[in-house]
C-alpha cells in the first residue's frame, strides 16, 4: 500500500496532558507536510490551531475525554465550544457505565445530541474496546449504526489497551448504515496500519506513522 494513502487515513494525534503549543504546532506542521486526514489535539488548542492552519489541515478534537462519564449537557457544551473555535471533527467518548447498565436509549440520545451540536461535522464515537465484552462491542456497533454518528472508534489510548485487529474485524462484521471505523491506540508500524486498513478501518488514530515516515525518509 502506498504510504501516501496510509497517511491520508491518519488522524495525526497528540493528546498528552503535558503537550505545549510548541508540541501541537509540530503536529500541525507534520499534518500539513504529510497530508494527513487531520490533526487530533486537545480542545484548549483548537482555536489557536485553526487560526494557524487555516484550510490546510482538518482539526479534530476530543469530547468527554478520556473517561466518557461527563453528563450529556457538558459533552454537548464541549462540542459546541469546539465547533465555535473551529474544530472540523469531533471524537466523543462513550459513557461506558451506561453501556454496562444497559442504558441503550440514553447512549443513543447522547450520541445524537452531540452530533446535532457538531453542526454537520464528522462525529466519531470512542467505545474503549479494552473495557468491553464482545457482546458489549456488538451492541455498540448496533447503537452507532442506528445513530447519527459517522464513525465507531476503538480506543482513547489512555486506558488498558488500544486497537486490536480482532476488534476492527468485529466492527466490520457488525456496523451497518454506512458507518465508518477508526482504529486508535497502539498502531506502531506501517504493517499495523496496512493491516487495520485492510480489515476495514478508514481512519487511524496515531502519531507513530508520521514519525516512522520522517525517521526512515519514506517521503
Amino acid at each position: 500500500m502506498d504510504i501516501r494513502e496510509i497517511l491520508k487515513k491518519c488522524d495525526h494525534t497528540l493528546l498528552k496532558q503535558e503537550a505545549t503549543w510548541a508540541d501541537i504546532k509540530a503536529i500541525l506542521d507534520d499534518g500539513i507536510r504529510f497530508e494527513t486526514a487531520s490533526a487530533c489535539i486537545p480542545a484548549s488548542y483548537v482555536e489557536q490551531a485553526k487560526k494557524y492552519v487555516g484550510d490546510r489541515l482538518q482539526i479534530c478534537t476530543v469530547i468527554g475525554f478520556p473517561n466518557g462519564y461527563s453528563t450529556t449537557p457538558v459533552k454537548v457544551m464541549e462540542t459546541m465550544d469546539a465547533v465555535k473555535n473551529g474544530a472540523d471533527e469531533i471524537d466523543m467518548v462513550l459513557n461506558i457505565g451506561w453501556l454496562k447498565d444497559k442504558k441503550y436509549d440514553e447512549i443513543l440520545a447522547e450520541i445524537n445530541l452531540i452530533k446535532a451540536a457538531c453542526q454537520g461535522r464528522i462525529l466519531k464515537v470512542i467505545i474503549e474496546t479494552c473495557l468491553l465484552t464482545d457482546d458489549e462491542k456488538v451492541k455498540m456497533c448496533e447503537i452507532i449504526s442506528a445513530s447519527d454518528a459517522d464513525f465507531i472508534k476503538t480506543s482513547t489510548g489512555f486506558s488498558t489497551g488500544g486497537a486490536t485487529k480482532e476488534d476492527v474485524a468485529l466492527f466490520k462484521a457488525h456496523v451497518t448504515n454506512g458507518k465508518h471505523i477508526k482504529a486508535a491506540g497502539g498502531i506502531a508500524s506501517i504493517q499495523d496500519a496496512e493491516d487495520f486498513i485492510n480489515l476495514g478501518a478508514e481512519r487511524l488514530g496515531t502519531s507513530r506513522i508520521v514519525k516512522i515516515v520522517k525517521t526512515e525518509g519514506l517521503l
